[in-house]
């Protein structure tokens, strides 16, 4: 058993984990909005996992330091073989697993499947939005939203007035019903109030049917309200409920700062749009954004900042570390490599937890960053631990005594997960 590391094993792990993180970031850019994220999350941490192994194997193949030259001669066709099983399918299997448990809904969290849409129709808007693009763009949202949500939609300026109660968008005759309300509607010379609207609002959202359905609302505007609303915020964040605002054209700084304070209380998020006709994009990336929960992107919503599932994304990426370093270990089919490679990777996978928890912001550039970090650490730890954790060549042979000669005889040693010897007819896998 001896303490030593591979240098050039080392350097292909960041290799290959560089490699895994361009691919996966083609992934999560291709597929996240459009498959089931607990695949999503499989196939970024199984092609991860495939990249640093092969990495792997190609250094070991080329300096067998780790595993000795005993291998290199006689089980590198055995190592081929595992690789996709021991890296791409167990991580995919496990990266899955802990997805689906990141996303269930734990301490009273509800998944949001009732939408209000709040929408500012107050006289200045006939300037900031002459055309009315922000009811073309609710309704664009509401027709792609999913069979299983219900929306609501209400107006306001100087008033507040519930346009369309809650109603399911299963049909296309529903959401037809919702659009024709919309349609159907007069600009008003009025002011802007946001107490009233988050008040009618809330007013909504308690009538209704379904309390355990969770609620968010999106908030449109282009002004500032002198209006108190510290005691309709209060309501909502004893309720749950999340508002993100939009501020179109806003010229005045307190009308800013106020959206900003009714996202921030809730847990939403500010948009700013400086034109009207980028309205629909923004709908549809909050929409995009509900319960956001994967292991590898910010957290949204209500449980943006939960303790319990801070600890659960640091857990799950130390597990999913351990079985990196456990799947390397698996194509080498050396116990020792495994238990040193799965040390590391609880190590590597606590320090990835933390950077992704601590530095995902939300923002497209900076969160790839982040990822590409959390990456690197993964691999170059797993690489380096077995300065740590010592490690034994895999079929390294030691002498005995023995043989008709009286002299030694060599046997391989049982490094192989079978805890048997290996020879030619035997792998000890």
């Amino acid at each position: 058993m001896q303490r030593k590391i591979n240098w050039l094993l080392l350097l292909f792990s960041l290799i290959g984990g560089t490699v895994g993180f361009a691919i996966g970031e083609i992934i999560l850019g291709a597929l996240l909005e459009s498959w089931p994220r607990f695949v999503v999350a499989g196939l970024y941490f199984g092609v991860l996992a495939l990249c640093i192994g092969l990495s792997c194997l190609i250094a070991e193949m080329i300096a067998p330091r780790l595993n000795g030259s005993s291998w290199r001669a006689r089980y590198t066709g055995l190592s081929w073989q595992l690789l996709v099983p021991a890296t791409l399918v167990l991580l995919f299997a496990v990266g899955a697993l802990l997805q689906l448990l990141y996303g269930l809904h734990f301490g009273g969290s509800k998944q949001v499947k009732d939408i209000v849409l709040v929408i500012d129709n107050s006289g200045s808007m006939l300037e900031t939005d002459p055309e009315n693009e922000r009811y073309t763009a609710a309704k664009q949202l509401i027709e792609n939203m999913k069979d299983d949500k219900r929306v609501a939609v209400v107006v306001f300026s100087n008033t507040a007035e519930l346009l369309q109660p809650f109603v399911s968008v299963k049909s296309q005759a529903e959401k037809d019903e919702v659009n024709a309300a919309i349609d159907a509607l007069e600009p008003t010379d009025g002011g802007t109030n946001f107490s009233l609207a988050l008040a009618e609002t809330m007013k909504t959202i308690e009538s209704k049917k379904y309390a355990e359905r969770g609620t968010m609302v999106i908030l449109l505007s282009d002004g500032f309200s002198e209006s108190n609303i510290s005691r309709q915020l209060e309501a909502y964040q004893a309720q749950q409920v999340v508002v993100n605002t939009v501020g179109l054209s806003v010229v005045d700084a307190r009308g800013t700062a106020l959206l900003q304070q009714i996202a921030d209380s809730t847990g939403g998020s500010y948009y700013d749009v400086s034109e009207a006709g980028g309205i629909a994009l923004v709908f549809q990336n909050i929409y995009n954004k509900l319960d956001n929960r994967t292991l590898i992107t910010d957290r949204t919503g209500v449980m943006e900042h939960s303790t319990f599932y801070t600890l659960l994304r640091i857990l799950s990426l130390a597990i999913i570390g351990a079985a990196i370093g456990v799947s390397l270990g698996l194509m080498f089919d050396n116990r020792f490599l495994a238990l040193s490679f799965g040390a590391g990777g609880i190590v590597s996978g606590l320090l990835a937890g933390f950077i992704l928890e601590y530095g995902l912001s939300g923002h497209a550039f900076s969160d790839g960053f982040i990822r590409f970090i959390a990456i690197l650490v993964l691999a170059a730890i797993i690489g380096a631990f077995t300065l740590i954790v010592p490690v034994r060549e895999s079929s390294s042979l030691k002498p005995r005594s023995g043989g008709r000669s009286g002299g030694k005889k060599a046997e391989p040693s049982s490094t192989g997960f079978s805890g048997r010897a290996k020879d030619s007819r035997s792998h000890g896998f």
